[in-house]
């Protein structure tokens, strides 16, 4: 399917998250549950694109300081300026953990950014990506316009699959494979589609999919300044399966309250997470990064002081 650019005009235009304030047109992210009597708003300069697809509705927009902006069921995804910091940490923190991170699966992902940033380490010690989407909308959408992103969305070592990740990992449980060295999870916020992965039983249909020094990585929907207690249970449901959880953090402007959580998550006791396995030199770290490096690893995990006693002591 080609995506055409269509022709949308911005003051017919009708969505619940777009509202005019003093002639000029805002994007608003609101969530009664995920973060009340808070918002996050975007000025917006041109409607691009806005489907509802088989599984969520869809829009992308063009910023007046952001770029271009991905919004799924009301909440930012994406963005052109700050999409990197998420891409980079969500990615290099399990594969620089592991030794040896040869079989990688991303679960979600759709805007291919995980993918963009895997495939700086194929052959690296990476040899095999398999991603996992539902909507195969998003693919099309990010490689018209988001394309920094999607760059290497038909990579020919990348292997893609359109389905439900939470069902694909249940048809692992009951065949015989190949185990994952890491399983990157980059699902949207738990509602819709995304709603299976912040349960008990996804941790446990992970762990399945796990070589034993496997690494999970997922973002956790929360930080500590929106939702602590909620994030509190997610750890807890990720250490009910896990023998060895840490909560890491990573700066990104364009999400509420500009902070987004991440849950690493291993059996292997002896990985001490906060502190990368494998390094490369601070020269190829300049030219493969903009946002991670081995200081920004160990940093991403230091919380103040009332959050990390409320994570991580009982």
């Amino acid at each position: 399917m080609l995506i055409e650019t269509p022709q949308i005009d911005l003051k017919s235009f009708e969505h619940a998250c777009i509202n005019v304030i003093n002639n000029k047109y805002w994007f608003h992210e609101t969530s009664a549950e995920g973060f009340p009597g808070q918002a996050f708003a975007l000025e917006i300069e041109k409607i691009l694109y806005h489907i509802h697809s088989q599984y969520q509705d869809i829009l992308v927009f063009k910023s007046s300081t952001f770029g271009n902006v991905l919004v799924l069921n009301g909440i930012i995804q994406c963005t052109e300026r700050d999409e990197f910091a998420y891409q980079e940490l969500i990615t290099h923190l399990p594969i620089m953990c592991h030794a040896k991170p040869r079989k990688v699966l991303v679960i979600g992902g759709g805007d291919c950014g995980v993918v963009r940033e895997l495939i700086k380490h194929l052959d690296e010690g990476v040899d095999e990506i398999t991603m996992v989407e539902i909507d195969d909308m998003v693919i099309k959408l990010l490689a018209k316009f988001l394309p920094g992103m999607a760059k290497f969305h038909n990579h020919p070592r990348v292997n893609i699959i359109i389905d439900d990740g939470f069902k694909y990992l249940k048809s692992l449980s009951t065949q015989t494979h190949d185990k994952y060295d890491v399983i990157i999870t980059d699902s949207s916020d738990p509602e819709g589609p995304a709603e299976d992965f912040f349960q008990t039983n996804y941790f446990k249909l992970l762990s399945n999919a796990l070589n034993p020094d496997g690494i999970v990585i997922m973002q956790s929907s929360e930080n500590i300044w929106l939702n602590i207690n909620y994030l509190k249970q997610l750890m807890q449901k990720a250490k009910q399966v896990f023998a060895n959880v840490a909560y890491s953090q990573c700066y990104m402007p364009s999400y509420t309250s500009g902070q987004l959580g991440l849950i690493v998550a291993t059996n292997d006791t002896s990985n001490v997470l906060n502190i990368p396995t494998r390094t490369f030199s601070a020269d190829k770290e300049l030219e493969l990064f903009k946002y991670y490096s081995s200081s920004v690893h160990q940093a991403s995990f230091v919380l103040p002081t009332w959050a990390n006693k409320t994570l991580n002591h009982n």
